[in-house]
């Protein structure tokens, strides 16, 4: 099974995409599932693998559409793991949605030294502004994983540095031109370089950033999370195999 690590709580668990480092391992928990929380069940899903889907509500089991037989104390068992991911579910979003509001600081701060007029001009903080809304909107709406997961987040950071980086390029672009009307075509080209790294590099350091702000937040819940890890053990699937929903990276 490849494991699909993440960023974010409940995304440490569940989620798709390629295995990540950074946040992940602060509780080095893995799983190939993404997970949606429903309003009637949580659903875990993954393409490969048999069992491929994953039911559970108010106690009860099923996986690829087959209910599994079990004990009372078994059903206690999955009764209490929907409940506490339940809990747990405003945390993540409230660290996803922190981490956008850090991501956009990071954003600032890179536009401030790469072109310092558009930064004091309000543009910047417009279309800053407009972007962290319309992620944190979709945040608090989701019931998935796949929203919340270190590529959802690195997704979110290049929009907003894409959102910036025409502000920032017309910023500067009058000044580099009289520069290098000036002669000075070497002041000219680090002008644009500096727009330039914005765009190019400027995700990576962002999610830098975000990771290193959020990891002790992270690492406080790392108990919910192994608590979890704990319940499901013993559990079995319909066909009578281990429940692997999370598995122990240790």
């Amino acid at each position: 099974m490849t494991a699909r690590l993440t960023a974010f709580v409940l995304a440490l668990c569940f989620a798709g995409g390629a295995a990540a480092q950074g946040l992940d391992h602060s509780c080095r928990i893995a799983s190939s599932y993404d997970l949606t929380v429903r309003p009637d069940a949580l659903l875990f899903e993954r393409p490969e693998v048999a069992p491929r889907t994953v039911r559970m509500h108010d106690g009860s089991l099923s996986t690829d559409g087959r209910d599994v037989s079990l004990r009372p104390d078994e059903q206690d068992r999955v009764a209490l793991f929907e409940r506490s991911v339940r809990a747990l579910l405003p945390k993540a979003k409230a660290l996803a949605s922190d981490g956008v509001d850090i991501a956009a600081q990071a954003v600032r701060d890179e536009a401030a030294t790469a072109a310092p007029g558009a930064a004091a001009s309000g543009d910047l903080d417009r279309a800053l502004n407009a972007r962290v809304a319309d992620i944190k909107r979709r945040i608090a709406a989701s019931q998935s994983t796949r929203d919340w997961q270190e590529d959802a987040m690195r997704a979110y950071a290049q929009e907003i540095v894409s959102d910036i980086t025409p502000i920032l390029t017309q910023d500067v672009g009058g000044e580099a031109m009289q520069l290098a009307m000036n002669g000075d075509l070497q002041g000219a080209a680090a002008l644009r370089d500096r727009v330039a790294s914005v765009s190019s590099g400027g995700q990576a350091r962002v999610m830098t950033r975000v990771e290193n702000a959020l990891r002790p937040r992270v690492q406080a819940l790392c108990p919910s999370i192994r608590q979890l890890l704990d319940l499901e053990s013993g559990l079995r699937d319909a066909s009578g195999h281990p429940l692997l929903l999370l598995e122990s990276g240790e």
